[in-house]
């Protein structure tokens, strides 16, 4: 397939005259190169001097439930130390007699599992970390597992907070050994930044306590509750770390000092998972909207930020568009029109 890359820098210079993002930066490719990129905007509205380039560090938002969650989760599953469809109480002494027990991993990754859908972490279990793993993993459900589609963020936090149980190590421990560092993933980590790679970061929403910006660090509330480590956000990455990660699932052979996960698990997520539920839902990813799993086969995840990336492996090719759109609105139509148009001009 030949991009038309004129088409796409045109799109997003349209949005960043619509102050849809101040930039975005973005690629496609397959499993072998990025075959096209580029950079459009400022990194800050207020400082015109300074570019989106390819190397800006974004805020990833809930694309950390793919980089840091699902790859994780990946790896104890073909390890043979996590099973899909056994009960969660079964082997997991913090849930065993609770109602988040009865529930297990597929349910979670499928967001099946009934977990509760909004509530404010801090109002609910105050701000001390252990309380709040404490109140997650008891609470009550909001309806029996395998019941409906309902998406939650609560699923990538008790994901999470399984992955560090049966691993013995902190989440970000365990995503940098076992997937960022033997990737060459080396911008990829969780906040806040350093002084010295925050230069380089997009800034996002306007912090009123401070009346500035947050930049390098999480925009997630609860993941600057949990100092910034948790599965629902607070991963910063860059576009080359994102790319190389989608290089990596469309060809796992093609990585000498291969991580634990592979193509078994790349497979087994990129595929229906909800039967007649709907909506439909794979392993953490969804069918771009608009398109048909069962044809198209591209399948995405969105960061709240303006991040997202999309792969097909019938296609053999994957995008990625990050943005920091936070930083003007939290209005997603606008992004919403781009990231479709976005799709369609770098997927048959």
């Amino acid at each position: 397939m030949t991009l038309d890359t004129h088409r796409i820098e045109q799109l997003l210079h349209d949005g960043v005259q619509a102050k849809v993002y101040p930039g975005a930066v973005w690629a496609a490719g397959d499993a072998t190169e990025s075959t096209a990129s580029g950079a459009v905007g400022l990194l800050d509205p207020n400082q015109p001097d300074q570019p989106m380039r390819l190397n800006t560090i974004f805020d990833v938002a809930s694309l950390t439930k793919i980089l840091a969650v699902w790859s994780t989760i990946g790896t104890l599953i073909e390890d043979g130390k996590l099973q899909l469809d056994q009960p969660l109480g079964n082997f997991w002494p913090e849930v065993g007699g609770h109602p988040l027990g009865q529930t297990t991993a597929h349910h979670l990754l499928t967001h099946t599992a009934g977990l509760p859908l909004r509530a404010n972490l801090k109002n609910l279990y105050g701000t001390d970390a252990q309380d709040i793993r404490d109140g997650v993993l008891h609470e009550t459900l909001h309806r029996p597992p395998g019941e409906a589609v309902e998406y939650t963020d609560r699923a990538a936090l008790v994901l999470g907070y399984l992955a560090e149980y049966i691993s013995g190590q902190r989440l970000d421990q365990l995503a940098h050994t076992r997937i960022w560092q033997p990737l060459g993933m080396t911008e990829t980590t969780f906040g806040p930044l350093a002084a010295s790679a925050n230069e380089r970061c997009a800034p996002t929403e306007l912090d009123e306590t401070t009346e500035l910006h947050l930049k390098g660090t999480a925009h997630d509330f609860s993941a600057r509750l949990l100092v910034g480590i948790c599965g629902i956000a607070g991963v910063f990455s860059t576009l080359d770390n994102i790319t190389t990660f989608l290089r990596y699932m469309l060809d796992p052979a093609t990585t000498a000092d291969r991580p634990g996960f592979g193509p078994f698990w790349v497979k087994e997520s990129l595929r229906p998972h909800t039967g007649d539920l709907t909506p439909v839902r794979g392993l953490f990813w969804h069918p771009a909207p608009g398109t048909d799993p069962a044809v198209d086969d591209i399948w995405v995840h969105y960061g709240f930020t303006g991040t997202g990336m999309w792969i097909s492996p019938s296609q053999g090719r994957w995008a990625a568009l990050l943005t920091n759109k936070l930083y003007y609105t939290r209005d997603r139509q606008p992004l919403t029109d781009v990231r479709n148009a976005f799709r369609a001009a770098t997927f048959c």
